[in-house]
């Protein structure tokens, strides 16, 4: 097993630990996978597992096209629909999904949730968009996410009556886009259940996003995260 696979294996891991911390999923549901660097494979968890015994070791390598290349046990249910994502969108390192409580409500109703708040702006650069109804199993669903994603700065798409899936330049970035996503999506909800949300508009939400992407935190955070995008 490479240097490469190994690490891999001990962040995807990791990982779903976050998930878990932030509330994002229950029992065994929801996943984060990540692309291996230079390799056209991909490690995801395993699929009905507990995250109580999940280990880089049960974690599963597969290809591109989801066959399992190493590991004994089944990889998730999404599979075909992460590996897609990657086929598709080469700037992608890492895929989650999530059943989040409140953006999963937004996605029951086919809604998208509207760029009301700055922080959405910021991480989304506009609302967060809604994908059509897939059936789980083949790559349904991915093609889904990359149709809703072309052309939009969100790293989030709500699955109509799914759930979410988020994407970034490495599993650690998607993982915080899909963080970020439950925030939103429960802070607009109580906003419209009390009001009117004020929505933004489309130039100052291009001047956050800019501003955020490009200039807030540390020029090193940026340097690193421009890597992971093109690694």
């Amino acid at each position: 097993m490479s240097t490469d696979i190994a690490r891999i294996r001990r962040e995807v891991c990791d990982l779903h630990a976050e998930l878990v911390r932030y509330q994002l999923v229950v029992w065994t549901a929801g996943n984060v996978s990540a692309r291996v660097p230079g390799e056209d494979l991909l490690v995801i968890k395993p699929s009905g597992v507990s995250y109580d015994d999940l280990t880089p070791a049960n974690m599963i390598v597969c290809d591109l096209d989801g066959k399992v290349v190493q590991g004994d046990l089944s990889p998730s249910s999404d599979t075909a629909a992460h590996a897609y994502v990657y086929r598709n969108m080469p700037e992608v390192g890492g895929v989650v999904h999530t059943h989040s409580t409140y953006a999963s409500a937004w996605a029951a109703r086919g809604e998208a949730v509207p760029c009301v708040l700055t922080a959405m702006a910021d991480e989304f650069g506009g609302e967060i968009p809604v994908g059509p109804f897939a059936l789980i199993g083949d790559d349904s669903i991915g093609r889904g996410i990359v149709e809703t994603l072309a052309g939009s700065r969100s790293p989030a798409v709500l699955m109509r009556n799914h759930g979410v899936f988020t994407v970034g330049g490495s599993a650690k970035a998607a993982v915080k886009a899909a963080v970020m996503t439950e925030d939103v999506a429960r802070t607009v909800h109580l906003a419209r259940a009390h009001g009117r949300p004020q929505p933004i508009g489309e130039q100052d939400i291009a001047s956050l996003y800019d501003r955020y992407q490009n200039v807030y935190g540390q020029s090193s955070d940026r340097s690193a995260a421009e890597g992971d995008a093109h690694r």
